[in-house]
């Protein structure tokens, strides 16, 4: 099992900037990919952005120009920083990552449990 240590969530105006992180901890993986996905009240959970293990990023149409994914890659940590927030980005911000395990190299997905994000004057 993954375990993840998410923390930066809160109230933010718009406007503002708020950074996110996530940590995840175990034993015996290999991390292929970390990332966010936010889901609001009624909506689909959608993507914010990833980054694989080589370095590629993925932004979602919504926060590109805005939003930066990084990661250190020593620690199992993944952090976005969230510039120029808007009222449509208040959300449940969920870690994910994409880890390999075993001797067959077996890939398996792992959520967080999430961090509110509230954009509000």
């Amino acid at each position: 099992q993954v375990q993840f240590v998410e923390s930066g969530g809160g109230l933010v105006q718009p406007g503002g900037s708020l950074r996110l992180s996530c940590t995840a901890s175990g034993s015996g993986f290999s991390i292929h990919t970390m990332g966010w996905y936010h889901q609001a009240p009624g909506k689909q959970r959608e993507l914010v952005a990833t980054i694989t293990s080589t370095g590629t990023i993925t932004y979602g149409d919504s926060v590109k120009g805005r939003f930066t994914i990084s990661r250190d890659h020593a620690k199992n940590t993944v952090y976005l920083q969230m510039n120029m927030v808007k009222l449509d980005d208040t959300a449940v911000y969920y870690c994910y990552t994409e880890v390999t395990r075993g001797l067959l190299n077996s890939r398996f997905a792992y959520w967080g449990q999430g961090t509110q994000v509230t954009v509000s004057s």
